[in-house]
């Protein structure tokens, strides 16, 4: 009889340790860039980001801060005031990238500042490049243009985008769900830009927020044995 009951026990333990791991990741998405993994994070500054987009889970970015430092402050800045909850993916193209983050949904949005480019046209060194899985700083035609819309590459688009855009870190967890919104919604852009022009059709982001090491461990499997430990 005790034989039984502790078997019950434990199950029932089990049971409860597997719905608690499930409810940790249950709106994660899977898949991760190409840089995860293949490039070294070894003496670079990192910080960590979760985006939420409503109806198709979470996705988690690593930031080089050390890379792009103007660049990550303004999107984590702008993150932890909530500027980019219940904003959308706007514009989306497949086979090249999904953006985000325009108040007007238009395109012709941002924040109330605008930031130097951190790319190597406009003399800076950046190193990160617009492989699957990047996230970088859109902009116009003036270098620094940049406010508040990234854009995150579903393709590889180095030999269009490097050395000219501010990329800035890389999904690490998450790539599913940028997948599921280009096969969603690219049908719907217009013209050779992707503009999405019915803004009822667009993707929504919940919220963009900064989230600690410590947390971004806890959603990746893994991601301590590939950067190691970070403060």
């Amino acid at each position: 009889m005790k034989k039984i009951i502790s078997t019950v026990l434990i199950i029932a333990m089990l049971a409860v340790s597997l719905l608690t791991l499930t409810a940790c990741d249950e709106d994660l998405g899977v898949g991760a860039s190409s840089h995860f993994g293949e490039r070294t994070t070894e003496g670079r500054t990192l910080r960590f980001a979760k985006i939420t987009v409503k109806n198709y889970g979470s996705l988690v970015l690593l930031l080089e801060e050390s890379t792009a430092p103007i660049t990550v402050n303004n999107f984590l800045d702008l993150a932890n005031a909530g500027f980019y909850d219940n904003l959308t993916f706007h514009r989306v193209m497949a086979n090249f990238m999904i953006q985000g983050g325009d108040p007007k949904a238009n395109g012709t949005g941002g924040s109330d500042k605008n930031i130097k480019g951190e790319f190597l046209m406009n003399a800076h060194y950046n190193d990160l490049s617009h492989l699957y899985g990047t996230i970088s700083m859109a902009r116009a035609e003036d270098y620094n243009s940049a406010s508040s819309q990234f854009f995150i590459c579903n393709a590889d688009a180095q030999l269009s985008l490097d050395y000219q855009y501010a990329a800035f870190g890389y999904v690490i967890a998450g790539m599913s769900v940028v997948e599921a919104i280009t096969a969603d919604t690219a049908y719907l852009g217009s013209g050779q830009n992707g503009l999405i022009s019915d803004k009822s059709k667009q993707a929504v982001i919940r919220t963009v927020k900064e989230i600690s090491y410590d947390e971004a461990c806890r959603l990746v499997s893994g991601l301590k044995n590939i950067v190691g430990e970070v403060k």
